[in-house]
């Protein structure tokens, strides 16, 4: 089975295929330097396999190589931030951590 997590700025989502059909997404919008991600679904019978986190991971390296800040609307984007703060936390903008219940942090 191959897995690949495709960019679609004309729908504001990051879609993942598995085997060319596409078992999820994750929409956003964007306002100016912020990305906010507000959901995250995958078909329930792809779910437990960790696409879900494959998909936030390729959204929030996205917003990295873009040098843009993310809002984690989504719940499921907040836990991957929360669970892997090295790596993302520094993508929420300090000012905004307080209202996510994240650290100061760097």
């Amino acid at each position: 089975m191959s897995v690949e997590v495709r960019y679609n700025p004309s729908e504001q989502r990051f879609e993942i295929y598995e085997d060319a059909v596409r078992v999820g997404l994750a929409d956003y919008s964007i306002a100016g330097d912020r990305l906010s991600l507000l959901h995250t679904e995958i078909s329930p019978e792809f779910g437990g396999r960790g696409l879900a986190k494959q998909l936030i991971s390729f959204a929030l390296d996205h917003i990295r190589d873009r040098h843009l800040q993310v809002l984690p609307i989504c719940p499921y984007t907040l836990r991957v931030i929360t669970e892997n703060q090295d790596a993302y936390l520094d993508l929420v903008p300090s000012t905004e951590r307080e209202r996510f219940k994240l650290p100061a942090g760097n």
